[in-house]
């Protein structure tokens, strides 16, 4: 007999041996040593040094790895070395089973056991892939198929969604992932910004185009909140595995208000994984909180991290043209048109939130079809009273102050700063002018509101508007703009 062949021959006698006769311990070193040829140095000391055999029994060799990420790279990396392997020690008939540990914090570690992919019968598919896996994931979705719910609300669409400049980073990279979701450097798209905003809406209105364009059906909306509690069911109800498997099945997951995950260590584990599973697999994450990532305290580091490898995009507080345009489309879509002046001052008047501008749009529909009164300027204060704190007043440098900030989208820190921006500048200037124009107050007044300028400061400013407005239509009509808007805001 050939040297070759005879030591094959005793090879696989000791083989037949060890799996009747050895330890988990001494079968998995028989593993390791045929996957030490296979993996190099630092892929084996990184996945498979770490691994603890815990039981071998019935031909079923279970062994304890350090987490469920652990679980998911092997499967998804090593599956074909491992399963030759385990066959070459055990024979087709042998199998494999993970002992994950899930919580390390108990006196007796929480853990749960996963099976290798069929290891006797699974077969490779052309790009070196389990078939029986595949085929696994297909059923499960077939399964889910009927019950699955997207939990996404109809309305949130991109043609509802208003698009100005507080928002067109966040809606052109939006668009872009609805248009290939996963297949984008916009992975994750994390959208921010203060509440009432239009996250939502714009987040759900990604999910609601894939679904439409009929790109995945497997879109899942879901709140934080939503997500921890139905994690905690699970552990509790011990179906942790079905839990992790659903959201793992996802194609494009998003997840709303995500700084609501600060301080719970448990579920930033299982989004950890979740994550890292649908990332590698190029399936599409949304994200929206109501803060840029980084100033989240409470999250853990590596999700920091993993959060950040796509693209943040903020949203801000609307514009006034904005605002006008959000109110516009509002009525469009209830079929009704108001005046002018009642768009206008509760577009002056409401400022920092979309959902109160959409909220005081429905009072006043409400409050019309009640007492089948006319919505003019009246009927609008009157109504609105609750939400907009209108205060009978004189006109006050105050009231001049909001309308000019508000028209020129600048901040008061900056009209009453140092800055010398044309817009800035400009803004300032105007800003005295009305004062003077349309107030008793004394140019020294006048200066020290407007960061403790003197009074040669304003008389420059002034004239310098007044000769403006004697030859620029454009001028003139910021002036008149603004006179109008100020009006509004002192009835």
């Amino acid at each position: 007999m050939p040297q070759s062949l005879s030591r094959e021959f005793i090879e696989k006698d000791s083989n037949i041996s060890l799996a009747k006769t050895g330890t988990a311990e001494k079968i998995w070193d028989a593993c390791l040593e045929i996957l030490k040829d296979k993996l190099n140095n630092q892929a084996f000391k990184t996945w498979f040094a770490p691994i603890t055999p815990i039981h071998f029994a019935d031909n079923e060799l279970t062994i304890e790895v350090p987490s469920q990420f652990f679980y998911e790279w092997i499967e998804e990396n090593y599956s074909i070395q491992l399963k030759q392997a385990l066959k070459d020690i055990l024979g087709s008939e042998g199998k494999l089973m993970y002992s994950i540990v899930m919580d390390k914090s108990q006196s007796h570690p929480v853990t749960i056991e996963l099976p290798h992919q069929n290891v006797a019968k699974a077969e490779l598919g052309e790009e070196g892939c389990s078939t029986v896996q595949a085929s696994s994931d297909r059923d499960f979705l077939e399964r889910n198929r009927t019950k699955f719910e997207s939990h996404l609300n109809p309305k949130y669409t991109f043609d509802t969604l208003i698009r100005g400049d507080c928002n067109s980073l966040a809606f052109a990279a939006s668009k872009s992932v609805a248009q290939n979701p996963g297949q984008n450097a916009f992975n994750p798209l994390v959208i921010y910004g203060g509440v009432g905003l239009g996250k939502t809406h714009m987040v759900q209105a990604i999910g609601n185009q894939v679904r439409e364009k009929c790109i995945s059906e497997y879109v899942l909306y879901v709140s934080s909140e939503k997500f921890a509690i139905d994690f905690v069911n699970a552990i509790q109800n011990a179906n942790i595995q079905e839990f992790s498997a659903f959201y793992r099945k996802v194609d494009v997951l998003i997840i709303d208000d995500i700084q609501f995950f600060a301080g719970k260590e448990k579920t930033q584990e299982e989004i950890f994984h979740i994550f890292n599973t649908l990332h590698q697999s190029n399936k599409q994450i949304i994200l929206s909180s109501d803060r840029p990532i980084k100033e989240i305290k409470g999250i853990e580091d590596r999700l920091i991290s993993r959060f950040n490898w796509g693209l943040s995009a903020d949203i801000q507080p609307p514009d006034y043209e904005t605002r006008k345009a959000i109110i516009q489309s509002k009525l469009e879509q209830n079929g009704v048109t108001l005046d002018g002046n009642v768009i206008e001052f509760i577009a002056t008047n409401v400022t920092q939130n979309v959902r109160e501008l959409e909220g005081c749009i429905v009072k006043l529909l409400a409050s019309h079809s009640l007492v089948n009164q006319d919505i003019d300027l009246s009927f609008t204060k009157s109504t609105l009273k609750d939400i907009i704190k209108i205060q009978s007043k004189q006109l006050s440098l105050d009231t001049i102050e909001k309308a000019v900030c508000s028209y020129f989208s600048i901040t008061p820190n900056d009209l009453k700063g140092k800055s010398k921006k044309k817009e800035i500048a400009a803004g300032r200037q105007i800003a005295m002018y009305l004062g003077k124009e349309l107030t008793g107050s004394s140019l020294k007044t006048i200066g020290l509101h407007f960061g403790g300028r003197d009074h040669s400061t304003v008389i420059h400013g002034y004239n310098a508007i007044q000769k403006k407005v004697e030859h620029s239509a454009e001028t003139r009509n910021h002036i008149e703009e603004l006179k109008k808007r100020i009006e509004i805001m002192s009835m």
